[in-house]
């Protein structure tokens, strides 16, 4: 029945959308030409968002899916030198631009990483001196103090007295995880190259998503494969088959067949991402992601969106979010 005689049945406030109480407004177009007609002509003219506007709005929204729990990422290679402390780097910016909630970048190198090189190229306080104040962090305030930022992104750097990074074991490792848990939703963790180092099986204990670094050569996809059949033959099969595959092409060759190397890995893991050659990235010193070219910077956002496909639809009580007004 309608007591108001205006064609509307009566209901609950919990009934009450969004959608159902602001009108919607004509998709608009916000980039290259499109853009300009819609400007020109005051809003007369929409010739709406074009194809290439669309992709990338569809994988803002797969980066931008709801997290419900702190999510591990660990990225790892056996072969050092393929692009794996770049390919954490590139990750957990997009990661930190474009997501509403907390992301920090660890740096588990035992010998020396460069992580916070390239985010912040501050090192002061380490993973070692949170390690021993442990006990001492109860709070944001507290846990801040041990890491730098790199625009949204918080970078917690590695031990740099070699003689020190040797003693960062897997107790360790996850003791230092379970208190970032506390305070990030996502744990980039940029691991060494020995498979074999307590640290690397706290990584891989821990791990919610898998990133493998490879090259489209010889050696670097050998040793990509490798990297696989080790974590398969050590019991990570699961982890390895929703595992997604990084090509770094800094070096490549037309005697290589890459079409091949893609499809070997494709049939052992959940998706292959290549990244292609950029001059920034080549130079080895802070990334900017503004600085990279436009192929580089989608390979990136797409293993974003790869990684947040695996989030899972529930289980934790979400960390605070803060947010982002840029895009």
């Amino acid at each position: 029945m309608d007591p108001t005689g205006l064609g509307h049945e009566p209901g609950t406030a919990a009934q009450w959308r969004d959608e159902h109480i602001v009108r919607s407004r004509p998709d608009t177009p916000t980039l290259g030409w499109r853009r300009a007609v819609h400007l020109a002509s005051r809003g007369m003219v929409n010739p709406g968002p074009g194809q290439a506007e669309q992709a990338r709005r569809a994988v803002l929204e797969r980066i931008r899916r709801p997290l419900p729990g702190p999510h591990r990422v660990a990225v790892s290679s056996i072969k050092g030198g393929v692009g794996k402390t770049t390919v954490a780097t590139c990750l957990g910016l997009v990661l930190a631009e474009n997501r509403g909630d907390r992301v920090i970048a660890l740096d588990a190198n035992p010998d020396a990483g460069t992580l916070a090189d390239r985010l912040t190229g501050e090192s002061a306080l380490t993973v070692r001196d949170l390690l021993d104040d442990l006990e001492q962090v109860g709070s944001w305030t507290d846990i801040s103090r041990y890491t730098s930022l790199a625009g949204r992104l918080q970078v917690l750097a590695s031990e740099q007295d070699p003689a020190a990074s040797e003693a960062f074991d897997r107790d360790e490792y996850e003791r230092v995880c379970d208190v970032l848990a506390r305070f990030f939703n996502l744990i980039v963790t940029d691991s060494g190259t020995g498979l074999v180092h307590s640290a690397m099986e706290g990584t891989l204990a821990l791990a919610d998503s898998l990133i493998v670094v490879g090259a489209p050569t010889v050696d670097g996809a050998s040793r990509a494969s490798k990297t696989l059949d080790w974590l398969v033959a050590h019991s990570y099969a699961d982890l390895v088959a929703d595992a997604i595959v990084v090509l770094s092409c800094d070096r490549s060759s037309a005697e290589v067949d890459r079409v091949r190397i893609r499809e070997h890995f494709v049939s052992r893991c959940r998706a292959v991402v290549e990244v292609p050659h950029d001059p920034h990235l080549a130079t080895g010193g802070r990334v900017a992601l503004d600085r990279l070219r436009p192929a580089t910077r989608e390979a990136f956002y797409e293993l974003a969106a790869l990684i947040a496909d695996a989030f899972p639809t529930e289980g934790y009580a979400p960390l605070g979010r803060i947010e982002v007004d840029h895009m």
